[in-house]
């Protein structure tokens, strides 16, 4: 009874630390959205001020509040991280199972297709991609999209490998069904958790890759609040003394990347089997 009490205690833990995550995710999302210009834009009267309760981050060379313009950008940086990790997750979990469903010639595309994007650092095809998409909102979207698929890939190809063994599987092609209706019939529901934990750990990846494209000039406009734009520019004035323009920024950056790590992470025990008796 005492070891029934602790799973389901643990449990309850689990579930309440996911929606704690997802709620202050979105509040900041929705503090992001509703955030008029003139509470981020430049005001001439207050530059370089120090952190203090009027200006929680202090203010920058241009006079503008670094708490607000910090949480305009990890907004838009969740929204690129959403939109990117969304699609590139579709894509792998479409390849994932086509390739180890088919089989034969789709699987070694699929396969050489993963190798030819692994082999090839993310960050520099990103900026690649958002070079020749013209850089701004759409090249960084894309570029994220594209390149962040492979992983993710090869995880549902192993997993739908596996279900393929399966006993019901090996029933259903003898009654006859096709392989795309044993895939979407049969293998697709039990592919569903990884594809769920995959997506949410991909938003990380996608947040810090967005911040890093943008800081090297390949992402958004300068005239955007991004927290790479915050950063690059803080680096110019951080000699002068003004270290709250990259201490504060770069903290908010990790802290929004630990709590969507720590969210896929909670969802896995939650929808792992093999996670579930711990």
């Amino acid at each position: 009874m005492r070891r029934i009490r602790r799973k389901k205690n643990q449990r309850k833990r689990t579930i309440y630390l996911i929606l704690l995550i997802g709620i202050l995710l979105l509040l900041l999302v929705i503090a992001g959205r509703f955030l008029s210009p003139e509470q981020y834009g430049p005001d001439y009267n207050e530059k370089k001020l120090t952190p203090s309760i009027q200006h929680l981050f202090g203010t920058d060379y241009l006079g503008r509040d670094m708490f607000a313009r910090t949480i305009k950008g990890l907004s838009n940086s969740i929204l690129i991280g959403t939109l990117a990790a969304g699609f590139s997750a579709c894509v792998a979990l479409v390849l994932g199972i086509l390739s180890a469903t088919i089989g034969g010639l789709v699987d070694k595309i699929i396969s050489y297709l993963v190798d030819l994007c692994m082999g090839i650092p993310h960050l520099v095809l990103l900026m690649l991609i958002s070079f020749m998409m013209g850089r701004g909102l759409r090249g960084v979207i894309v570029g994220i999209a594209l390149t962040h698929w492979p992983n993710l890939t090869r995880v549902i190809r192993g997993e739908v490998l596996q279900i393929k063994n399966m006993q019901y599987v090996k029933v259903a092609e003898k009654l006859g069904k096709s392989k795309i209706q044993i895939a979407f019939q049969h293998i697709l529901p039990h592919v569903i958790p990884q594809f769920i934990i995959g997506l949410i750990l991909l938003f990380p990846h996608a947040i810090l890759h967005e911040a890093g494209v943008t800081f090297l000039g390949f992402g958004l406009s300068v005239d955007t609040p991004a927290i790479g734009i915050i950063l690059s520019e803080a680096l110019k004035h951080i000699a002068t003394g003004m270290w709250w323009l990259v201490f504060f920024p770069g903290m908010m950056l990790v802290m929004v990347v630990m709590m969507f790590d720590q969210l896929g992470e909670h969802v896995r025990r939650l929808l792992d089997p093999s996670s579930a008796r711990e």
